[in-house]
């Protein structure tokens, strides 16, 4: 019953911890010296004076005397605390529950050695893993898995919303983990339908990012893209890198070395088709990052919010202190402290 009695309602920290219902109130306090400086200044031009001799010594101040402003500082006080209380302190406890129904995404991930490639900075692999790493930031309770490929395709993480350990993943990337080279692109959709098989979301989605032509794998991509269309997976995949000339390191003399690029765009196409999906050409970081954020408005699904708000009022504190206040002011305003004369 007394938790009001306590200075920490007066502490800055509690004060900033409070929403104001009626903030306005709070501004009232820049005017409360204002009846009593034109009372003082009515008071010195209007009531009469009487001019009495004294000698020095007799005409001594006491600190004493200041006591009687002491009633009209705590009126002062009082008529705050009752702003305070009227401004209505709150605190808000906010709790949200948001929902969907999730999207099941896998990401196939070309580390071939082509990957190293300098036509995007550093190079067409670390830009892809930026990019990865953006779009799985953007997700809510989406599963995602990641596969990666060269010569073989493998699963490097299972679907998850585990998005810390997704993006450790990602950026743990390298083209080191595949030791067989070449690019099965037909292996990589194979591997990530696996991953779909069980799954029970209402949209399967596969991004196959890859920057050459299937050269290896056991199995032929357009099958591979049928078989993922047979589970109801839907593929969007992605060329990456320019066609021609692209630097590729440097010669023993440390100048840029220059190599001959070439994609097959008609068969990522094709498997594009097949999976009900859109094929995207991206040819620096900015235009890749692109594809990404437009990959991520298309598989949007609602999210469903449910919001419950519990907000307590702090008023009652501010005006008990206030009724304190004013009570020790009328017992002040009856004691030698008050100057009669004036009031």
């Amino acid at each position: 019953m007394l938790e009001w009695f306590s200075i920490k309602w007066f502490l800055p920290a509690q004060l900033q911890q409070f929403t104001w219902e009626q903030p306005a109130y709070l501004y009232g306090m820049l005017l409360l010296p204002l009846p009593y400086i034109l009372r003082w200044l009515f008071h010195f031009k209007a009531r009469q004076k009487l001019e009495i001799a004294l000698i020095e010594r007799e005409a001594v101040s006491s600190p004493i005397a200041f006591l009687r402003h002491l009633p009209n500082f705590l009126m002062l006080v009082f008529i705050a605390f009752i702003l305070v209380a009227l401004a209505r302190p709150q605190i808000t406890d906010e709790k949200v529950e948001r929902f969907t129904e999730g999207i099941d995404i896998v990401l196939a991930m070309d580390i071939s050695e082509s990957m190293q490639i300098e036509d995007f900075k550093p190079n067409r692999l670390e830009a892809a893993k930026e990019v990865a790493l953006n779009f799985i930031k953007g997700r809510f309770q989406d599963r995602i898995g990641i596969v990666v490929f060269s010569g073989d395709a493998y699963s490097l993480a299972p679907l998850t919303t585990d998005y810390n350990l997704l993006k450790k993943y990602v950026e743990e990337i390298n083209f080191e983990m595949v030791q067989n080279r070449g690019t099965a692109i037909g292996s990589a959709l194979g591997v990530a339908t696996n991953r779909m098989r069980e799954s029970t979301a209402k949209s399967k989605v596969i991004i196959l990012l890859s920057d050459g032509e299937n050269t290896a794998g056991s199995i032929d991509p357009i099958t591979s893209a049928e078989l993922a269309h047979a589970y109801n997976c839907k593929i969007y995949t992605i060329g990456v890198g320019k066609e021609g000339a692209v630097p590729f390191g440097t010669d023993m003399f440390g100048r840029t070395r220059y190599v001959e690029n070439t994609m097959d765009e008609t068969t990522l196409r094709k498997i594009a088709e097949i999976g009900d999906g859109q094929y995207f050409r991206a040819e620096d970081n900015q235009a890749l990052q692109d594809v990404f954020s437009r990959i991520d408005r298309y598989e949007k699904v609602e999210i469903k919010e449910t919001r419950f708000k519990d907000t307590k009022d702090f008023y009652q504190i501010y005006l008990m202190w206030g009724l304190l206040i004013f009570l020790l002011y009328m017992l002040l305003k009856n004691t030698f402290i008050a100057n009669s004369l004036e009031d």
